[in-house]
C-alpha cells in the first residue's frame, strides 16, 4: 500500500530520530511538492492546506525533532494527526487565516465568528458542509475566531464521483457576512485530491 492510500500513522511508521535527520533533507522537499497542489486560495487572506498522510507523517516527525519528547510524545502526536488523515470518503483541510499585521488581525478574526460553519465544498449542485474537528474550540466566547482551523468535508459515494469528474465544477468558500468569498478548485488541485477519495 503506498503512502497515498494509507489511512492510519502507525508507531511502526515513526522512524528513529537519527534516521529522520538522515533523510529529513529529501522528505522535506518531497512534502513541500507534494503540498504545492493540495493548497489552495480562498478571499483575500484565506487559505486551504488539504491534508493526507504524507503531511501528516512529516508533521508528526518535525514535532518530535522540534519537541523532543522522545517515546512519551509520540502517541500524543498519534492521537492528535491521526484524524486528520482522510478516510477515503471525506477531504480535510488545516485552514489558515493569514494576517501579518498583529492590529488587524485583531480586528479581522473578531469578525469573524463561527466561520467554520459557514465553509462549504460546492460539487456541481450538491453543497458539502465543513465539519470541523470537534476537539478543538475555534472561535472563543468574546467571538474572535482562531487563524487556524480543522476542517473536514465528508462526501457521499455519488459526491466522490462527481468530484473526480472533471466536467463537475467544484467550489469552496464561505457564506459568512463578513467573508463572503468562493474559489473554483483549479484541475491541479482536484487531481491532487482525488487521491485522498480512494
Amino acid at each position: 500500500m503506498n503512502a497515498a492510500q494509507k489511512r492510519t500513522i502507525t508507531r511502526t511508521d515513526i522512524l528513529p530520530m537519527a534516521e529522520y535527520e538522515r533523510v529529513r533533507k529529501e522528505r522535506r522537499a518531497e512534502v513541500i511538492a507534494l503540498k504545492r497542489d493540495r493548497r489552495m486560495e480562498v478571499g483575500p487572506f484565506c487559505t486551504f492546506h488539504f491534508e493526507c498522510y504524507a503531511t501528516m507523517w512529516h508533521q508528526i516527525h518535525e514535532m518530535l525533532r522540534i519537541e523532543k519528547g522522545g517515546e512519551a510524545q509520540i502517541e500524543d502526536e498519534l492521537r492528535a494527526y491521526n484524524p486528520l488523515i482522510p478516510n477515503g470518503r471525506e477531504l480535510i483541510a488545516t485552514v489558515m487565516f493569514e494576517i501579518e499585521d498583529p492590529v488587524r488581525r485583531e480586528r479581522e478574526l473578531r469578525q469573524l465568528t463561527g466561520i467554520e460553519e459557514t465553509c462549504s465544498l460546492t460539487i456541481g449542485n450538491d453543497k458539502v458542509a465543513a465539519v470541523a474537528e470537534s476537539e478543538v474550540e475555534r472561535t472563543k466566547e468574546d467571538g474572535k475566531t482562531s487563524s487556524i482551523h480543522f476542517l473536514k468535508f465528508p462526501l457521499t459515494d455519488a459526491q466522490a464521483t462527481a468530484f473526480k469528474d472533471p466536467s463537475v465544477q467544484a467550489m469552496l468558500g464561505f457564506s459568512h457576512p463578513n467573508y463572503l468569498h468562493l474559489a473554483i478548485l483549479p484541475p491541479a488541485v482536484r487531481k491532487a485530491l482525488i487521491a485522498d477519495l480512494a
